[in-house]
């Protein structure tokens, strides 16, 4: 299933596990490989360790490129690739961890028809098992005596408790980059899932989320699942990962922004107000009942027809899943709708893209006048804290009071519950009337907050936690 170590593996004082690691290789037609460096808070916080430092990062090989890399020994320094089957990849990543535990900490499941816990889902459950098993093994077999291992995210809740079985000496942090479930609704899990899930967590000397409200439900779902005495000797943390300001200020000016920018006005059309949203098609971020509140915004104050376009940036997701497509599908639909009954010769009220561009994106957060963040449930929502940092005129934010970032952002923001169609569109239709000195004032206070804890810090306040302990 993964391959096995080298004979003397690099013992490394510092490791990171995750599913996706920093770097991925493409396959061309020419059968060369090129080395892709992935982006995000993760990445961006490891390399506040220094270039000298002794750490490794295991990963998995997600795809074919990853795949043949290994095969031909080529490698990054301090990363840890492991060659799954992919089969039990698929299991472990998309039926179990992105099919059962994205949908029980997000709230999505339809609960008259799902989930179905049968012989089928326990077949699932030993690949996701054998998938983090076989990072436990890895992590033990490369790391120092007493090394500090940050393993990440839902993909791995396991790994933190079978790490400890093999190498108790080693000081062992987990984070959830996902909301956490209310016990009520963590329990429909079977029960003895259920208690591995948090056995496996608590295998941590430290199990850490990003808002206070996650930590809370996480130990409230233990002390109801496993007792009282659940959480002795263990630490809760709470590290609200933050925007990186430099790089997005700098990122955000260069040319490729500047000309998405034009390309985006001509699109907008002179004089116009603009509704930005950035997201990935994930059933979380509630991209139809933005789409549906901006209609109602069209239809019961018409005063905004032609003088307001909705940049909505919608980037494919998981596509590999029939729910996901089903998803993208309908954000196209209603997309097309609005666009049909509203708009005229010289006004497209949807400008919606689906091909993901990240130059593209940050010149809509240049141009956005408001922001719409509406998630059913969201770990953070990063979209929310980059906007204020990039906008050059100020941007009112209508953020979901379901997003972790709503603990930081709220009282800048306007904010709404995700399922009120009519209580968004009056938010919306309040943030594009506000004035533009209150819009300034506002963005300069969001981006403040928005910054507090840059993914560098965030990653080293981490770290030292836990060597500390």
């Amino acid at each position: 299933m993964v391959s096995e170590p080298p004979a003397t593996p690099v013992r490394a004082q510092i490791l990171v596990a995750s599913n996706r690691g920093p770097i991925s290789y493409a396959l061309g037609e020419d059968g060369a490989l090129d080395a892709r460096r992935g982006g995000g808070g993760m990445v961006s916080g490891l390399s506040a360790i220094g270039s000298g430092a002794d750490s490794l990062w295991v990963c998995s090989a997600l795809g074919d490129g990853d795949r043949e890399a290994l095969r031909r020994g080529v490698g990054e320094p301090g990363v840890l690739m492991l060659d799954m089957d992919p089969d039990i990849h698929s299991a472990a990543y998309n039926d179990i961890a992105n099919s059962v535990l994205w949908f029980i900490h997000h709230l999505l499941y339809q609960t008259p028809l799902e989930p179905v816990f049968d012989a089928d889902f326990r077949r699932r459950w030993s690949a996701y098992e054998s998938y983090n098993r076989a990072f436990a093994r890895a992590l033990a077999d490369h790391a120092a005596d007493g090394a500090a291992v940050l393993v990440q995210d839902y993909h791995l809740a396991l790994v933190p408790g079978l790490l400890r079985e093999l190498r108790p000496d080693l000081r062992i942090g987990h984070f959830s980059h996902t909301p956490w479930a209310p016990a009520d609704y963590f329990r429909l899990l079977p029960d003895d899932i259920a208690e591995q899930l948090l056995r496996g967590l608590l295998g941590a000397d430290r199990t850490c989320f990003l808002t206070r409200r996650w930590a809370d439900a996480f130990t409230d779902c233990a002390v109801r699942v496993l007792g009282e005495d659940a959480l002795t000797g263990r630490r809760i943390g709470v590290h609200g990962l933050g925007a990186d300001a430099g790089f997005l200020k700098e990122r955000s000016h260069r040319p490729d922004v500047a000309e998405r920018m034009t390309a985006l006005r001509e699109q907008i059309g002179p004089g116009r107000r603009t509704v930005v949203r950035v997201d990935r098609t994930e059933l979380s971020k509630n991209i139809v009942r933005g789409l549906l509140a901006y209609r109602q915004l069209l239809d019961t104050r018409p005063e905004w027809r032609e003088r307001v376009v909705h940049l909505a940036f919608a980037y494919p997701s998981r596509q590999d899943l029939a729910v996901y497509r089903e998803y993208t599908a309908e954000v196209r639909r209603v997309a097309d709708e609005i666009n049909e009954e509203y708009g005229t010769d010289g006004w497209t009220p949807v400008v919606l893209h689906v091909k993901d561009d990240f130059a593209r994106s940050l010149a809509a957060y240049r141009l956005a006048d408001v922001a719409l963040v509406n998630p059913i449930r969201d770990g953070m929502n990063l979209v929310a804290k980059e906007i204020p940092v990039v906008s050059d005129e100020g941007c009112a934010l209508v953020l979901s009071r379901e997003a972790g970032a709503y603990e930081e952002l709220a009282a800048d923001a306007l904010t709404v519950n995700p399922y009120d169609i009519t209580g968004t569109a009056d938010a919306l239709h309040r943030a594009l009337s506000m004035p533009a000195d209150e819009r300034l004032r506002r963005t300069e206070r969001l981006a403040a907050a928005a910054t507090a804890l840059p993914p560098q810090r965030w990653f080293l306040d981490q770290l030292e936690a836990l060597r500390a302990l």
